[in-house]
């Protein structure tokens, strides 16, 4: 297993649209043990491929106190949506930064496990803004995009600052490593 690289706003590359999973195989499996491995060493709940410059829709969460609930969504779709709330994000692609986002309370989704079977969750709490957070990672967007502009100005500058204050290197816990 390796830990990989998770891209920082506003790397563009956090912008692409991911395409669906074609080919559920050993390198799919490598990946998502790979993505799980840098999830929980960042310290996160969830990660996208996109966030670690892999531009397929795949999910990786796991929202247990003790990371013994991993979960895998590929080629996530939501069926359905059931009301509004305001719970407080944070993104391992934007560190250190944690803001209010309207979500919906419940929703359904359908998608394939790491074997390639389809399969439907109604799922509601952590585990439903999780899926729709990094869901929006597939489509090109960030939490801070929920923000209004000034803010995201400020995220930007104090990231920028930071980045330059470590010399551009990779935050502990998302530096990519050798096996």
């Amino acid at each position: 297993m390796a830990r990989l690289t998770i891209l920082e706003y506003p790397d563009p590359r956090l912008r692409t649209r991911a395409q669906p999973v074609t080919e559920f195989d050993a390198g799919l499996s490598q990946l998502i043990e790979d993505m799980f491995e840098t999830m929980y060493a960042a310290p996160g709940i969830g990660l996208a491929a996109t966030q670690v410059n892999v531009h397929k829709r795949l999910l990786v969460i796991d929202v247990s106190k003790d990371g013994t609930q991993p979960q895998v969504f590929i080629n996530p779709e939501i069926l359905s949506r059931e009301g509004v709330g305001k719970v407080e994000e944070g993104c391992l692609s934007v560190p250190g930064i944690f803001d209010d986002v309207e979500r919906a309370e419940k929703i359904r989704v359908r998608a394939f496990d790491r074997n390639g079977a389809s399969y439907e969750l109604d799922l509601d709490g952590m585990l439903a803004v999780c899926v729709q957070h990094e869901m929006d990672h597939l489509e090109g967007r960030l939490f801070v995009d929920y923000l209004s502009e000034l803010k995201r100005q400020r995220i930007r500058k104090k990231l920028d600052k930071e980045r330059k204050e470590r010399g551009a290197q990779p935050r502990e816990g998302a530096e990519a490593r050798l096996p």
